[in-house]
């Protein structure tokens, strides 16, 4: 345990006094709150609460845990990074690899192989999935950004929260479309029936997912969408498609299997990320090539009848 001093400075007067400490600590505001609720942060020698605001000069005792994680760093674990630097890292992850510790999946994850390849990711953000900012189902291939710093952390989970993160995906569904774009906006949650599941629901969360049509193949009841999430549901894609009658082909949950083109896994890609650098404030636009089965599976589709997939590797789709 380590004991730190904070005294709110003149900018941050009368602001929540867990962005204070988060922003004077430098600590994500997850972890400040796990401190504050272990009555881990006094004010005059009582304990303060998230929402309590203080004047400038008012000062803080915070203990800070020092914390020591699970999670084993793990050398072989696949994935490419596609740009790092001192405060973010944007990965491209394979099919088959879950993206963090949980049920059924205690070692063999991204969490994993990047805290061997970044040992400074310890610390960041949430325990055992430490830098881990959103997530990718695991046979979903594509971009991830990692964050390799509290600061980091902390205004791209902002970021996430304001919908200031463009995430592009690629699909291949069933489905034939007599429209070139659309929009699905239906709330999800947990399927009643079936509890590892989603499911479009009443009493979910509002879910938002843009589409538009890039290619057709009219005779196989197949098109290639081009996808972008307002919002981060789990299984959000899968589930909104399946919801208007085109499933993704290849998803044995909410999809179609055996179809041609069936890749052996749901046909999904995140294939773009789009956002303002979090702390230079760059314009950051990075793009993941397709994998080696989806680009099998468009060949084995042939030439569409509608549009074209000859810029599937462009960036203006």
């Amino acid at each position: 345990m380590t004991e730190r001093r904070v005294v709110v400075p003149l900018d941050l007067d009368g602001l929540r006094i867990d962005r204070v400490i988060a922003s004077e600590l430098g600590l994500s505001r997850n972890r400040v709150r796990e401190i504050i609720d272990a009555s881990g942060a006094t004010h005059d020698g009582v304990a303060v609460k998230p929402g309590d605001r203080f004047a400038a000069g008012s000062a803080l005792i915070v203990d800070v845990p020092d914390r020591s994680a699970t999670l084993e760093p793990e050398q072989d674990v696949p994935f490419e990074v596609v740009y790092e630097d001192s405060d973010i890292i944007i990965v491209d992850k394979p099919i088959g690899v879950v993206v963090h510790p949980g049920s059924g999946s205690a070692t063999g994850t991204l969490a994993n192989g990047l805290l061997a390849r970044f040992p400074d990711l310890e610390g960041v953000g949430q325990e055992d999935r430490w830098g881990i900012v959103h997530r990718l189902d695991r046979d979903t291939s594509g971009l991830l950004v990692v964050a390799r710093t509290d600061a980091a952390y902390e205004r791209l989970v902002e970021m996430m929260r304001e919908r200031a993160i463009s995430r592009r995906y690629l699909s291949v569904v069933s489905g034939v479309f007599t429209n070139t774009t659309g929009t699905i906006e239906a709330p999800i949650g947990r399927d009643p029936a079936n509890p590892t599941r989603m499911s479009v629901s009443r009493s979910g969360r509002p879910a938002v997912t843009h589409y538009r049509r890039l290619a057709q193949w009219s005779d196989r009841g197949t098109a290639l969408l081009s996808i972008d999430l307002e919002t981060g549901r789990t299984h959000q894609i899968r589930v909104h498609m399946r919801a208007i009658g085109t499933p993704i082909i290849g998803d044995v949950a909410y999809g179609r299997r055996g179809v041609v083109g069936d890749p052996g896994r749901p046909w999904l890609h995140a294939r773009q990320l789009s956002f303002t650098h979090p702390m230079t404030g760059e314009a950051m636009d990075t793009i993941a090539p397709l994998p080696e089965d989806l680009r099998d599976s468009l060949e084995a589709l042939g030439d569409p009848d509608v549009g074209t997939v000859a810029d599937v590797e462009g960036v203006d789709l």
